[in-house]
């Protein structure tokens, strides 16, 4: 594994690796990140201590280490969203209808920097806390 985040590759591809608070689980991502979301809901909120800010990368990009220390909580009928077992820390959201979905969203705090992306967009905003505000500019949308 290449150990810097973002470096080229030998075949001239982006690297970008990330962790948990731990080092227990571990993952890399074979070429550029894309723009990631910050979603507002209540339930990413919950899921990550404030705002979950994830990129949604194809499953054959991702290579997980230690993916037996992640715990997997089933949210919601669409979604499961994994967790490191020892540290706590979110990483994942995954679509459980994967017929359809051959992704998997990254929470972009556990990825080693430079990240070489920018949020594209507020998601749910209709959810989000009264606790702060969202004055960045990027596009917001109410669902």
């Amino acid at each position: 594994m290449n150990g810097s985040a973002g470096a080229a590759a030998e075949s001239g591809s982006e690297i970008h690796t990330g962790s948990c608070l731990c080092g227990a689980v571990r993952f890399e991502v074979k070429g550029a990140l894309p723009p990631p979301d910050a979603c507002h809901c209540i339930q990413c909120r919950r899921h990550a201590g404030h705002v979950f800010v994830s990129t949604d990368v194809e499953r054959a990009a991702v290579t997980i280490w230690g993916e037996e220390n992640v715990t997997w909580f089933h949210s919601s009928q669409k979604a499961r969203r994994g967790f490191c077992r020892t540290c706590g820390s979110s990483l994942f959201w995954d679509p459980i209808d994967r017929a359809r979905h051959d992704w998997i969203g990254i929470a972009m705090a556990a990825f080693d920097l430079p990240t070489r992306t920018r949020i594209k967009v507020h998601v749910f905003v209709a959810e989000k806390g009264d606790y702060y505000d969202i004055a960045d500019g990027i596009p917001q949308n109410e669902r």
